[in-house]
């Protein structure tokens, strides 16, 4: 699996508990759709959101944050290497 990172925008204002939230919506449906959702940070202030996911696809990650509450993300990007 690979790992990728996605971008929302347009959620300025974003709370600690609503990221949270997401986050938990996100891993009650992960293995449903074969991912890991691995982290989430937020600027609330510029509205954008990362999500780092562990996945078989783009498709995979989209479908994750379809079935956990459909704040789709407007980029995803493959991240295969780290350090």
């Amino acid at each position: 699996m690979t790992r990728f990172m996605d971008v929302h925008h347009g959620m300025q204002g974003i709370t600690a508990e609503q990221l949270q939230q997401g986050r938990q919506a996100a891993l009650a449906v992960e293995r449903e759709v074969g991912a890991h959702f691995e982290h989430a940070w937020a600027d609330p202030e510029s509205g954008t959101v990362y999500c780092l996911t562990e996945a078989a696809s783009t498709e995979v990650v989209q479908q994750l944050h379809e079935r956990s509450g459909g704040n789709v993300p407007d980029e995803i990007h493959s991240v295969p290497l780290s350090v």
